[in-house]
């Protein structure tokens, strides 16, 4: 078989799989909620029909209500994240990516723009050549006044051709233009009409299918069918019908040769499909993070607001106590003006640290819910967090060049970089190819038609009539076509080229300098990832001695506020010292939370510089696709 052939063979069922397997795809990735739907009609009106995509998903789902008990929302850092992958809007704005990228890819598998092609409405004004009055003065050179003349197979069918690295249409094209005019045109010259007002029926029919090969190349179909009725005595012919049908093949021989360069935009389109995939597993690690590390910040600040309570409480105890103490007369009035202004501190602290309790529970709400603290049943609802921050008692971590080669291997953004540097390479076929100078070769055949109502006109002293092969109608005038009565063909050859070249070369420099920028940058990034799992697991390690530290501050100001309140009440110490040595208490509790959280966020940094977020937490990028996570177990 004719390569050209097998490839026109094919190109339909390349289509026609280029809308199949997406769906096939997102049907098997879960998105078929949000992706557009075919339109209810058969296989032959589906095609013009607009694909409808269903409404944006404004609901949770149902996972978050079922968490919601007694008004408070029960959550491990598991739940958090599952809510996220289920409801998070930036999650679903990214879902829509893949999708996009998909009908791209069909986009791209249809080739470049459409041919240019005459409007229906330029139809009316045209003739065959030769056929009728004003197609003979046209054929003649000469125009008999007041109506706008032209071939019909020049105008008809006419086509834009493209040159250079631009793709071909592959999708097979037809079109197809039906006119109908009544024409009236004056003669200043009335010699070969006869009369002063030319009266013309006409009705002009014409269609071409046309189909671009990837290799460069195209091949044009085009039918022309003109029926013309004049009020001219002259024509031997009247009504008459003339047709055309002609075949034109081109194909580019130095710009645009190739499937490398026309297939170009379809192996970007694909590249890009890829591209979408890692960019959203980026946008999940990157949400993943976000949400543990609201989920950690809202414990330490429950921690936080339990120790200010402990502090507020505390210091009421002591102003209870300075009251009994003054009234049994072992302690001056102004102590309980200094036990009252502790009160009056802890208490402010206490509300501070409530407040942004309050202020972190919003953002975690609005990282979790589609809707956030616009749904009343969440905004009112008080979450109550079920994993604690706790550190372990010991540190152990792989050797930095096993955490190198695994971040090297699990990066999205690495990934990422690496294919669009491979779309930049392919791109780049295109600026190549545009050096060369333009050549096509291209050839026609073309087979013409005439019939029509023989009349006799009269010439000097007898009558002149038709000759009667022309005496039928369309039947007569296709038999003429498809016998090759009166064919016409030709052949040529198209070249240009433009000294100097400077565009294109420009082009291509800057596409090559562009490339290379990007492949220093890229070089930049994977060196960079060694001092990233480097900086992360110092950050580790500073963060662990700096809670032991931290942890150790509060065991001895929790036994330094002991001893100091025993020697109060022994009469050792003054009011002043257990205010102060409770402040201190205070302090190092929440210093000692502040470095678990660090501690936590360092691991967190250390996943994400080693690409593992989601295997660390059990996710997949079906289940985040989709948007449904399969549900665990009981609680314990």
């Amino acid at each position: 078989m004719n390569p050209q052939t097998h490839l026109a063979i094919r190109r339909p069922l390349a289509l026609l799989l280029a809308v199949l397997i997406p769906a096939v795809q997102l049907s098997a990735q879960g998105v078929t909620e949000i992706a557009p739907t075919p339109p209810p009609a058969n296989s032959l009106l589906r095609p013009y029909l607009a694909p409808e995509a269903p409404p944006i998903r404004t609901t949770n789902s149902p996972r978050l209500a079922g968490l919601l008990r007694g008004g408070n929302l029960y959550l491990t850092a598991h739940d958090a994240v599952v809510l996220a992958l289920e409801n998070n809007i930036d999650l679903e704005i990214a879902r829509y990516s893949p999708i996009l990228a998909d009908w791209r890819v069909t986009r791209a598998l249809a080739g470049g723009a459409l041919p240019g092609v005459p409007s229906g409405a330029g139809q009316a004004a045209s003739f065959a050549s030769g056929q009728g009055v004003l197609g003979s003065q046209a054929a003649a050179g000469v125009s008999g006044g007041g109506g706008a003349g032209g071939g019909g197979t020049g105008r008809s069918n006419a086509t834009v051709s493209q040159v250079g690295p631009v793709v071909q249409t592959l999708d097979p094209t037809i079109q197809q233009a039906t006119t109908f005019s009544h024409r009236s045109n004056p003669q200043s010259n009335v010699t070969q009409s006869l009369t002063n007002n030319l009266i013309s029926r006409q009705r002009a029919y014409s269609g071409s299918f046309q189909q671009g090969f990837l290799t460069g190349g195209s091949v044009t179909v085009s039918y022309s069918h003109y029926f013309l009725e004049e009020n001219s005595p002259t024509n031997l012919l009247n009504p008459s019908v003339a047709l055309n049908l002609s075949i034109i093949v081109q194909h580019n021989l130095l710009q645009g040769f190739g499937t490398a360069v026309n297939g170009r935009n379809i192996k970007v389109a694909k590249l890009n499909r890829n591209i979408s995939d890692i960019d959203f597993e980026t946008q999940v690690s990157s949400t993943v993070v976000s949400v543990l590390r609201s989920y950690y910040k809202l414990v330490a600040d429950e921690e936080d607001v339990r120790a200010k309570q402990d502090a507020a409480n505390t210091a009421e105890e002591y102003l209870r106590e300075t009251r009994q103490r003054v009234a049994d007369g072992i302690a001056a009035e102004l102590d309980i003006t200094t036990a009252q202004s502790q009160l009056a501190a802890a208490r402010r602290d206490l509300i501070i640290s409530r407040t942004t309790f309050s202020q972190d529970e919003t953002q975690l709400k609005n990282l979790i819910s589609r809707n956030g603290v616009q749904d009343p049943a969440l905004r009112d609802a008080r979450i109550i967090t079920l994993d604690k921050l706790a550190v372990p008692d010991k540190e152990s971590l792989p050797q930095i060049h096993e955490l190198t080669s695994k971040a090297l291997a699990g990066r999205t953004d690495l990934q990422s970089q690496t294919a669009r540097l491979e779309t930049s390479e392919v791109a780049a076929i295109g600026t190549k190819n545009g050096l060369l100078p333009t050549a096509q070769v291209f050839a026609i055949t073309r087979q013409s038609g005439l019939a029509g109502v023989q009349r006799q006109v009269p010439r000097g002293d007898g009558f002149q009539t038709a000759d009667p092969y022309f005496a039928g109608g369309v039947g007569t005038a296709l038999g003429q076509v498809f016998r090759r009565n009166y064919p016409t063909e030709g052949a040529g050859v198209f070249f240009r080229n433009v000294f100097g070249n400077n565009q294109a070369q420009a082009d291509s420099a800057i596409d090559q300098l562009q490339l290379r920028q990007s492949q220093l940058t890229s070089a930049k990034s994977r060196k960079q990832v060694e001092v990233d799992v480097r900086n992360a697991v110092i950050a580790i390690e500073q963060a662990r001695a700096r809670y032991e530290a931290a942890r150790e501050n509060r065991i001895l100001a929790a036994e330094l506020l002991d001893a100091e309140q025993k020697r109060l009440r022994l009469g050792a110490s003054t009011p002043f010292n257990v205010i102060q040595q409770q402040r201190d208490l205070t302090i190092a509790r929440s210093g000692e939370i502040t470095a678990m959280v660090a501690y936590r966020n360092a691991h967190l940094a250390l996943e994400r510089s080693l690409g593992t977020v989601l295997q660390s937490n059990g996710i997949t990028i079906s289940e985040a696709m989709s948007g449904k996570v399969a549900p665990a177990g009981p609680r314990p």
